[in-house]
């Protein structure tokens, strides 16, 4: 829904209430704006109803944080500053004191209350001064031009030019502020929403000082967006903030560069349109943003002849000639050659080609390695830089790796790798160059554009593709290339930023070129930490489970619930399955993971187990762990170190990865069963091929997505139907999972499912809530 977007933005959680709100608002603000409603009845009605729903849910929070001081203090606060903004909105104007002074004062107020709640809010990050210099010497400039805008917007004859001024530059603070803090690299997180929330309702507080509706009409209207917005997402922010669940740090750079130039040309052209002309203040504004943007760009200069100092440095260390030096172009090896040492192929270190780091020779004279010149990384990085001396530089470096060649010996590889650089030869072009190679794979430097270095990159895939042959056999090989632009860094930085796609090619499954952007490199820099960080996690005490309960749709009964991990890592933060998972499949570490997962959630289970109260627990096994041979055993003595009855452990299993060993599976599951275990099959699809393995596999529940609960978008009835009558036939209750709306919750009961999960019923939670939130049920016994 559109009114919904700025909630589904910033925060990807559900705001039913808020998105309704929204609708109510903006039929308001259009009635005003037609002259139907009177604007002081506006502003009392939408700024009423956004307070409301602001307030109670923050007052919800406080209740639901019981057991934390600091996020109660935070909410109670935050709901105190939403009130009087409300308050300062609706009813403060109808007060003897004037509208002038009764909106400064409740803005003030309204600000003490938002920054006490805020620094107790979780999840608030504190950069470093040089951070607040950089984003303050950034966003300078943007707000003197949304101040601006303001003084162009906003009527003159409203109130004095003074207070005009003032105004004006309120709004481009604020507004400059809130932008930072909705594209800044948290943008997602609970902190920055309500940050952002309290920026846009206090610059609303500032409109309405500055458009009172007896003298400016219905120009005050646009005081309603940003204090009814504000508050809602202060109370959204809060809300996410609390459930402790922080967000990858990646930060949106064109709002900031965008968005204000935009606002600033409308609001100039309106000026124009409206037949004024330019005044002094305005020039003057439009001066003052030309000292930040001279001082931003001086501190970018400062910084890229810093690093470039030390790249020059760094290569005249290793004795590589300085770029004045180099030949002019490259289709010739003009370059002694020079012997480094020999490295592996690095696939798990950040900075794979350090600067200063050898890169292997690949001896290209004549013999059985094949013929050619001497190549090496000094040769690949004067390449580059020669590319660099042009007056604009188009040129591309192309990182080819070849996998599988590690099962033939030294030789053999030397011989495939000499083939491959000779197939290379035949489809690039004469003066493009082949350097750098190492022992599994070869550098491209070509001059052509991004495009055609693309287009490149998927001709030597075509020819590297074919298989090689090697004594005694046929060799079939998979490449991995990785592809980044010469323009606008230094050889060292087009280096790394080359073998970071690489390294994303090869995660993707190789056999295919990946382009260098910025965000990937974030991404990898993301997974490279957790490779490091993960290894030890179980041993340091840094893992954790949160629990989310699993209700009776009948009756609004909890019956159990699912033990979901957590990685709780003081360098990383929170780091959740989807993230934390494929890395520990690729270190290796998923069956010390689960076995942890599985031990820790009995061992909880046994705790609830404490009077009548019979719940069940649901722990997720990947069918790798599930297929080990000692795995029913294993569980079986969790089970008794417990005293755990074994029909209370549920054992889930994706769906999607059972295909692949299926008949293990079946044998797992059975296993279970007949220790009294409940088997589950998570991530259902209810494709022909699932129905049809549906039948071998000896489950008791069956774990559908919303997806088959909603209606379709063919106009067909919802799959539920056919999905319960199959699991009726079989014995199968079905559970309906990520349920997020109440109308997902209605479908579910109607469709026949008997338990379901998920937001719209009950968050996970810490086992001491989860805890509380089964007191609510004496009577609950499954």
């Amino acid at each position: 829904m559109l009114l919904a977007y700025p909630f589904r933005v910033l925060v990807p959680r559900r705001a039913a209430p808020e998105a309704a709100t929204s609708t109510a608002v903006t039929l308001l603000l259009l009635a005003g704006a037609l002259g139907l409603v009177p604007t002081p009845v506006v502003v009392a009605l939408a700024v009423g109803a956004g307070a409301t729903v602001a307030g109670v849910r923050l007052s919800r929070l406080a209740g639901r944080h019981s057991a934390d001081p600091s996020p109660r203090v935070a909410s109670v606060l935050l709901d105190a500053a939403v009130v009087t903004a409300g308050l300062t909105a609706a009813v403060l104007p109808l007060a003897a004191l004037g509208l002038s002074f009764a909106v400064l004062v409740g803005s003030l107020v309204v600000a003490a209350l938002s920054v006490c709640g805020l620094r107790r809010l979780p999840g608030r990050t504190r950069p470093s001064p040089g951070a607040r210099l950089r984003r303050l010497v950034q966003s300078s400039g943007p707000a003197v031009g949304l101040a601006l805008t303001g003084w162009l917007l906003l009527p003159g004859g409203a109130l004095p030019d003074a207070a005009r001024l003032v105004a004006a530059l309120a709004l481009g603070g604020l507004g400059m502020a809130a932008l930072d803090a909705f594209s800044g690299p948290r943008r997602h997180s609970g902190a920055a929403v309500c940050r952002g929330g309290v920026l846009l309702t206090l610059g609303g507080l500032v409109l309405l000082a500055a458009l009172p509706s007896a003298q400016a009409g219905r120009a005050a209207l646009l005081a309603v967006p940003p204090l009814v917005f504000g508050m809602l997402l202060i109370a959204v922010g809060a809300d996410v903030a609390g459930a402790a669940e922080p967000a990858q740090p990646v930060a949106a750079a064109w709002p900031r560069a965008v968005l204000p130039a935009a606002m600033l040309l409308l609001a100039a052209g309106l000026h124009l349109a409206a037949g004024r002309a330019p005044d002094r203040t305005s020039v003057v504004l439009a001066l003052a943003a030309v000292p930040p943007l001279m001082v931003r760009e001086l501190l970018r200069a400062g910084e890229a002849s810093t690093t470039e100092r030390r790249a020059a440095h760094r290569r005249a260390g290793r004795g590589v000639r300085h770029r004045a030096e180099q030949p002019r172009w490259l289709g010739r090896s003009e370059l002694p050659p020079t012997p480094p040492a020999r490295v592996d192929d690095p696939t798990t270190a950040s900075a794979a080609w350090q600067p200063g780091a050898a890169w292997p020779e690949f001896d290209r004279r004549p013999g059985p390695a094949g013929g050619g010149g001497p190549g090496d990384r000094a040769a690949l990085l004067d390449a580059l830089a020669a590319i660099g001396d042009v007056p604009e530089p188009s040129g591309a470096l192309l990182l080819v790796d070849l996998h599988g060649t590690d099962s033939i010996g030294p030789t053999a590889r030397e011989d495939v790798l000499a083939e491959a650089v000779h197939r290379a030869r035949a489809v690039i072009a004469s003066e493009d160059l082949v350097t750098g190679c190492t022992g599994t794979g070869f550098a491209v430097v070509t001059a052509a554009g991004p495009v055609l270095a693309y287009a490149l990159g998927t001709r030597l895939l075509s020819a590297l593709s074919p298989p090689y042959s090697v004594p005694g056999a046929v060799l079939r090989v998979q490449t991995s290339i990785g592809l980044a632009e010469v323009r606008g860094a230094g050889p060292a930085d087009v280096l790394r930023q080359a073998e970071l796609a690489r390294r994303r090619a090869v995660q993707l499954g190789r056999d295919r070129v990946e382009w260098y952007d910025a965000f990937l490199e974030e991404q990898l820099v993301r997974r490279l930490d957790l490779e490091r960080e993960l290894p030890g996690a179980v041993a340091r005490g840094e893992l954790d489970l949160v629990y989310q309960p699993v209700l009776d749709l009948a009756d609004g009964q909890p019956v159990g619930a699912e033990a979901l991990l957590r990685w709780r890592s003081p360098v990383l933060g929170t780091v959740l399955p989807a993230e934390l998972l494929p890395v520990a499949e690729d270190l290796d570490l998923v069956g010390e993971l689960e076995w942890w997962v599985l031990d820790r959630a009995c061992r909880q289970l046994s705790n609830w187990s404490v009077g009548v109260r019979e719940l069940w627990m649901a722990v997720n096994v990947t069918t790798r762990e599930l297929t080990t041979p000692d795995f029913v055993q294993r569980a079986a003595a969790v089970l008794a170190a417990y005293g755990v009855p074994p029909e209370r452990l549920v054992v889930e299993v994706s769906e999607p990865r059972v295909a692949a060993d299926l008949s293990t599976v079946v044998a797992r599951l059975a296993g279970l069963r007949s220790l009294g275990v409940r088997t589950a099959l998570d991530d259902f699809r209810a494709e022909h091929a699932s129905l049809a393995q549906l039948r071998r596999l000896p489950i008791d529940l069956l774990k559908v997505g919303p997806e088959l609960v909603g209606a379709r978008s063919d106009g067909q009835p919802p799959l539920i139907d056919v999905v319960v009558n199959v699991g009726e036939r079989l014995g199968v209750e079905i559970v309906a999972e990520e349920l997020e709306f109440p109308t997902q919750v209605e479908g579910a009961r109607r469709g026949g499912c008997r338990f379901g999960q998920g937001f719209a019923l009950a968050r996970p939670a810490t086992a001491e809530r989860v805890e509380a939130y089964f007191e609510e049920f004496p009577s609950a016994s499954r």
